[in-house]
């Protein structure tokens, strides 16, 4: 076992903007671990002893326990596969958060594999929408796993890296490290199950979700829109009853109340609607009894809580395990025990270098299969953005000893370090360049500037040669599914999803992209502008595409305005160029097939 078995870094739930529980746990002096249904209350009870002494407890339970508070909740029987229906490790005392943990980690890579193909994810909300038709239930929340494999870095830690990384891609919310000797339990979830203390109980269900969008415009937008949705609210509030009536099976009369509703809240990748539900938990009310209450979350459930469980089993092959559980800290209070619980969403679990994370959504009668299946795809960018190193980028022009447009690149890189949390320092950042540009007083060059995760600033220089003009570009055989992701909205070294439209002609210079919906975006190295009816126009940055340096200096300049263009319209198109900053304005040539 590692000399930190576990680490939490919690917000607070009353001021999540404020300081945040960050702890972590050498070795436990007790391990309390259910391995039957009949254990969970036991350790349950022992854990919530255990914290009225003065110890810490970090644990988790799975999903596969909800059966051991109320026998009618179905789930996947007989032993879970890949561990303990619950599990807690108790503690003398909390140590602080390592200060190198990030740095001294190293670097794991994943490669994964969804296992719900398309015409399962639509047969599956297909039969779900039929039994809210025949009046079964008002709602399901429908999973399931992506799986992969895990590298690491020689003489790194392989866990602790993709910790690090999932913080980074997913940072606040209730993120936590438990390592039990047979399994590594990294989650980053932005969910609050219940915080519990001196008798007061909050719970705050997440229900509802939005893409960020590509521009501050379009993310208010994204926003506005969530928190006006008509079915998002419904979804929201249908969850927000069903723990209503949860938190009142332990509620003192009439102390059950909604402080807060609808509340949209920025993730990473996704806004994300939550609200809060609050009571006063009656007298002699235990540790048991809440999660009797309570679990498994309705959020992750549907409801009623019942039937929709049995439809999840029904249609879910395999048992969730920790993802869809609970997973938290009981630790000594003021007027007794405090436990602080997450939903285990944007979770992944290791067994040796078998990786799993689940992704999911809530499925009422007016969700649409295709809109359905891209909140699936938003909801996994966190796991894909934690799971292969990358570095941002800007690619600049280097002449005489001058870079071209240098202040332009530094901005969008900045706000490129921000979306992604990396550190930022502009003086070292201009410094680097200035280093670079020194050293290269002559010729034309191309310059590379990285900005790795630790905010570590290095630019390389190339001999740049004259381009061909006009270029040749070919139009791409399929769509871009990334269009509308982060790695094409922001410039850094992940190209794989560029790479694979890398010109296979002789003589072809670049690729013109599409997206899913039939709009052109841009091409694989810049962007890319059309003469249609008289003017030149360039995609709008909704359509999906990097915001190009070159392409915003066009713009501002008047050489090109925002249209869209979609692939039936390119029999219109009289011109073609490529436009970046490297280099600039090249007219260009279609490539027929």
């Amino acid at each position: 076992m590692r000399a930190l078995s576990a680490r939490i870094d919690f917000s607070d739930p009353d001021n999540p903007g404020g300081p945040r529980l960050r702890r972590a746990f050498g070795a436990p002096r007790q391990m309390l671990v259910a391995h039957g249904l009949a254990q969970v209350r036991p350790v349950l009870d022992a854990v919530q002893a255990a914290a009225a002494q003065g110890f810490w407890c970090v644990g988790y339970l799975r999903y596969e326990a909800a059966p051991a508070f109320d026998a009618a909740l179905a789930v996947h029987a007989g032993p879970v596969a890949d561990g303990p229906l619950a599990w807690f490790a108790v503690y003398d005392e909390a140590l602080p958060w390592p200060r190198d943990d990030d740095a001294s980690a190293g670097t794991a890579q994943v490669q994964w594999q969804a296992t719900c193909p398309r015409p399962v994810f639509d047969a599956a909300l297909e039969r779900i929408q039929r039994a809210i038709a025949e009046g079964e239930l008002y709602q399901v929340n429908f999973t399931a796993p992506l799986r992969g494999s895990l590298r690491a870095q020689p003489g790194g830690d392989a866990a602790l890296a993709l910790f690090a990384a999932l913080r980074r891609a997913q940072p606040g919310g209730y993120a936590a490290f438990i390592d039990t000797g047979d399994e590594q339990v990294l989650s980053v979830s932005p969910e609050l199950f219940f915080d519990w203390q001196d008798g007061q109980i909050l719970a705050r269900p997440m229900k509802g979700t939005a893409p960020r969008g590509a521009t501050p415009a379009e993310d208010a937008a994204q926003a506005e829109a969530l928190h006006a949705s008509a079915k998002e609210r419904a979804e929201n509030v249908m969850i927000v009853d069903l723990l209503r009536n949860d938190l009142s099976r332990i509620a003192e009369p009439f102390s059950v109340r909604v402080p807060r509703l609808f509340h949209t809240e920025a993730l990473s990748t996704v806004w994300q609607m939550t609200s809060d539900v609050q009571a006063r938990t009656r007298a002699g009310t235990t540790l048991a009894d809440v999660f009797a209450a309570l679990f498994p979350c309705g959020s992750v459930t549907g409801a009623p809580k019942v039937r929709a469980m049995q439809m999840i089993r029904a249609l879910e092959p395999q048992a969730r395990g920790v993802y869809c559980g609970a997973l938290g800290v009981v630790r000594p209070g003021e007027q007794g025990i405090r436990a602080t619980f997450n939903v285990p969403i944007r979770t992944v679990t290791l067994h040796g270098a078998a990786v799993r994370c689940g992704i999911g959504s809530g499925i009422t009668a007016d969700a649409s299969a295709g809109a359905e299946w891209q909140e699936w795809r938003h909801k996994r960018a966190f796991v894909e953005r934690a799971s292969m190193p990358f570095d941002l980028l800007e690619t600049l022009a280097l002449e005489g000893g001058h870079l071209r447009h240098a202040a332009e690149h530094l901005q969008r890189l900045a706000g490129a370090a921000a979306h992604f949390g990396t550190p930022w320092d502009a003086a070292k950042v201009q410094r680097c360049l200035h280093e670079l540009a020194q050293a290269h007083p002559q010729g034309l060059w191309r310059v590379r500037l990285l900005l790795d995760v630790q905010g570590q600033a290095r630019a390389e220089a190339f001999a740049m040669a004259a381009s061909p003009r006009p270029v040749r570009l070919q139009l791409a055989d399929r769509p871009l599914d990334e269009a509308h992701g982060e790695f094409v909205r922001f410039k850094t070294t992940r190209r794989a999803h560029y790479d694979a439209f890398t010109p296979t002609q002789p003589g072809v210079f670049d690729t013109v992209l599409w997206n899913a919906e039939g709009e052109i975006t841009e091409c694989t190295r810049g962007n890319v502008a059309m003469r249609i009816d008289g003017r030149w126009v360039t995609p709008p940055l909704a359509c999906g595409l990097l915001p190009g340096v070159g392409r915003a200096l066009a713009l501002r300049d008047g050489a090109l305005s925002e249209a869209v263009v979609r692939v039936e319209d390119l029999p219109r198109v009289q011109g073609w160029a490529f436009v970046n900053s490297l280099r600039g304005w090249m007219a260009a040539q279609r490539v027929c097939p």
